[in-house]
């Protein structure tokens, strides 16, 4: 009875029954630090390609669903600790005419949120060696205090992006099925 007559006192109150606080929405920001790198297999043995000079922005919205935004990377900041696959990489990349790797996020599908991480699928494309492709990336997405932080794994094959010299001096030869890790935050 006494619950019932303080629903009834507050739909009296001016603006009736007060609605619960929405959550905050997520802000517009430009990617702080970011990493970008990838797990190759080739006959001389594994290797890993990174670069930490990554732009990027986050347009922000109501909910995480409304989230939009880009990240790339110069193709010629991908480092592999060996220089002459560095070089042969920018070479096979043909850097000089596709100069960036990007993605361009177009939507935000959550698969859970609890408390301050979520799981998600990002959705958007993919444009690499001049090839737009539209993928989804299931990543996790940690909100801070005064931070927004994305991390995702996917395998990705090379020769989906028209990237197919991977064979060099009849010795080397890369298997074109690579694992791409991402680390970012805006």
């Amino acid at each position: 009875m006494k619950r019932w007559s303080l629903v009834v006192m507050l739909a009296a109150l001016p603006g009736g029954v007060p609605s619960p606080p929405a959550g905050p929405a997520w802000p517009d920001a430009d990617l702080r630090k970011g990493q970008l790198s990838f797990d190759g297999k080739s006959t001389l043995g594994d290797f890993t390609g990174v670069t930490s000079t990554v732009r990027g922005h986050m347009t922000g919205g109501g909910t995480i669903g409304d989230v939009r935004g880009w990240v790339e990377a110069p193709v010629n900041t991908l480092k592999t600790a060996n220089d002459r696959r560095d070089r042969d990489l920018v070479k096979t990349m043909d850097a000089d005419v596709y100069p960036v790797i990007r993605f361009e996020l177009s939507g935000v599908e959550p698969e859970w949120e609890r408390g301050d991480s979520a799981a998600v699928i990002l959705k958007g494309n993919f444009v690499i060696h001049g090839v737009t492709r539209a993928e989804r990336v299931k990543a996790t997405v940690v909100r801070c205090a005064d931070s927004v932080r994305v991390s995702a794994t996917l395998p990705m094959n090379l020769h989906d992006y028209k990237i197919n010299r991977l064979t060099r001096f009849l010795v080397f030869k890369m298997d074109p099925a690579i694992v791409v890790h991402i680390d970012l935050t805006f």
